[in-house]
């Protein structure tokens, strides 16, 4: 039983991990995510996996894509807005 609602927060934390990044989680909620990360070293990885990721794609170039590449986030994006976000 004790699994089933780790894994519970473990997905609240996914959830809230961009909020978390941009700075945009209130205190009480912030206050709550850091106290988990510094006890799971599950979500302490994927916290760091998404910093890398955020760093590295921001360092990417229009001409570091392939056609196919950019041909793909094109559609993806698409997709994206035509569920209305």
């Amino acid at each position: 039983m004790f699994r089933r609602r780790e894994e519970l927060v473990c997905q609240q934390i996914v959830e809230l991990v961009t909020n978390y990044l941009e700075g945009a989680l209130p205190g009480p909620e912030r206050r709550g995510f850091e106290a988990h990360i510094s006890g799971c070293e599950h979500c302490t990885e994927y916290l760091e996996q998404m910093r890398m990721t955020i760093l590295l794609s921001g360092r990417l170039r229009t001409s570091d894509l392939t056609p196919a590449m950019r041909q793909e986030f094109s559609a993806l994006y698409s997709s994206w807005r035509a569920e209305g976000r």
